[in-house]
């Protein structure tokens, strides 16, 4: 009883989701957003703005089709809370801003689709022309190389000191949400406690995404090079709205058994992409969520 009574509890709040950013939190509401930083001079700096746009459409309430403001909120969102955050360790003198910034999204965004996407498709097409295999072997094998360069790459930056803090502060954020979600009162020493883990990470997200694209690949069945490169790309939205109504319902069915289970491929992958953060980062991470409500607030007056 006390746990149908929590469950209940935590499916009546609000699904905030978050982000780690060069040395601070994003936190998004579903009317705002707030990034909290820790200067340079480590004094906590803080960007708060309203949600517009692909926030407010009808998109947002559609199934599978809200998958794709998912999508959107990881590209667009995502990278300019980063830009933010880089801009404010960088200082006036070196602002990433106007045609460089667009330039260097722009590699950045090409460099993933053909790393995630077009690498292992490439990989599956010469297996079933030179290998002789068949389609579905073929897209099993592309599904694997492409869990394997996720798997790899996540796990080889965390080699890298300024990802390992990004990985604090992205457990951080976890650990924030927990606790709001438990009812718990934001402070650094009660934050701590609480799991890096959490069902909604983009981490998960991305997995499954992954995992996902093995089934719907196959079903589309041997393509021409050219045109089993351009579905790959094609049917990314496609992908992101199935796997967001995947993360959306299992995080909602956390008191089942089997949906625990279902998500622990999900919760380890998250262990590559957290570090426990300190006090300090812990401070950021609440200030974010705090901004954010309040700025929530301000747009329901």
């Amino acid at each position: 009883m006390i746990l149908e009574s929590q469950v209940a509890m935590k499916e009546s709040l609000p699904n905030y989701g978050g982000q780690a950013v060069i040395e601070g939190v994003m936190m998004r509401g579903s009317m705002g957003v707030a990034i909290a930083m820790r200067a340079p001079n480590h004094e906590i700096v803080i960007h708060t703005e309203k949600l517009q746009g692909i926030y407010k459409s009808r998109l947002t309430r559609i199934p599978f089709l809200r998958g794709l403001v998912a999508l959107w909120d990881a590209l667009g969102l995502g990278m300019r809370a980063l830009t933010i955050s880089a801009n404010i360790q960088t200082g006036e003198d070196e602002k990433l801003e106007g045609p460089q910034l667009f330039l260097t999204l722009g590699i950045a965004l090409l460099f993933a689709v053909t790393l995630f996407f077009l690498a292992p498709a490439g990989a599956g097409h010469l297996s079933e022309t030179i290998l002789g295999w068949g389609p579905w072997a073929g897209n099993l094998l592309e599904g694997l190389v492409r869990l394997a360069i996720l798997v790899g790459y996540i796990w080889l930056i965390g080699f890298m000191p300024d990802i390992q803090r990004v990985f604090a502060y992205h457990g951080a954020e976890h650990k924030t949400i927990n606790a709001f979600e438990s009812g718990a009162e934001l402070t650094p020493d009660n934050v701590a406690r609480f799991s890096l883990e959490h069902p909604r990470c983009g981490t998960a997200f991305l997995l499954t995404l992954v995992l996902f694209s093995v089934v719907i690949f196959s079903l589309l069945g041997p393509l021409p090079v050219g045109w089993r490169l351009f579905s790959r790309v094609a049917m990314l939205p496609v992908l992101a709205g199935i796997a967001y109504e995947y993360i959306r319902w299992t995080a909602h069915h956390m008191s089942s058994p089997i949906v625990r289970m279902l998500i622990k491929p999900n919760l380890a992958l998250q262990r590559l992409t957290t570090r426990e953060p300190n006090l300090e980062m812990l401070e950021v991470s609440i200030a974010a969520f705090n901004a954010m409500r309040a700025e929530e607030a301000i747009v329901n007056l």
